[in-house]
């Protein structure tokens, strides 16, 4: 298959475990995108070729000195903006608004209302994806994170993944 396969997750406060390990396993980039929580979490996605991480609200100062807030990049076509909060489209908070107008990117990729969204924002023309929260913290019922391939300005193989019941961990 053409293209690069991307693990994205979202709020694992402090908690990874072998099958999201396993999942990420079969991804060319996995992204994170805040509140990664204790550092082993981040030390363990290190092990990841391709690392793209953003911190969130409830990471130390010690982990948000170690990595940006705000992410930009580009990959198969598309330019990426990752943050941790940044509203629900088409209803962006202020801040993205202003960073929107700026970088002018294809993709959105935020975390933080542990509520999975993956679509397309006709208003601001760009597709915008949270993928739920993949921790035990928090008031999500099912632990969820995304899996997709990027080909030359194309999404495809979008998936789901739930990764469990919050409370059956």
């Amino acid at each position: 298959m053409s293209g690069i396969r991307i693990g994205l997750l979202s709020d694992t406060h402090g908690y990874i475990d072998n099958h999201i390990m396993n999942l990420l396993k079969e991804c060319d980039e996995v992204w994170h995108a805040g509140d990664v929580g204790e550092n082993d979490v981040f030390q363990r996605l290190q092990q990841f070729q391709k690392l793209r991480i953003v911190y969130g609200n409830i990471d130390t100062v010690t982990l948000q000195k170690s990595i940006p807030e705000d992410l930009t990049f580009r990959v198969e076509g598309f330019k990426v903006l990752m943050t941790h909060i940044a509203g629900n489209p088409p209803k962006f908070n202020k801040r993205v608004k202003a960073i929107l107008e700026i970088e002018k990117p294809d993709i959105v990729v935020c975390g933080h209302s542990h509520i999975l969204k993956f679509g397309w924002d006709k208003e601001n023309q760009l597709w915008f994806m949270n993928p739920g929260a993949a921790g035990k913290h928090g008031f999500h019922a099912m632990r969820t994170m995304l899996r997709f391939t990027l080909v030359q300005g194309k999404i495809e193989n979008a998936e789901v993944i739930e990764l469990g019941k919050r409370g059956t961990i």
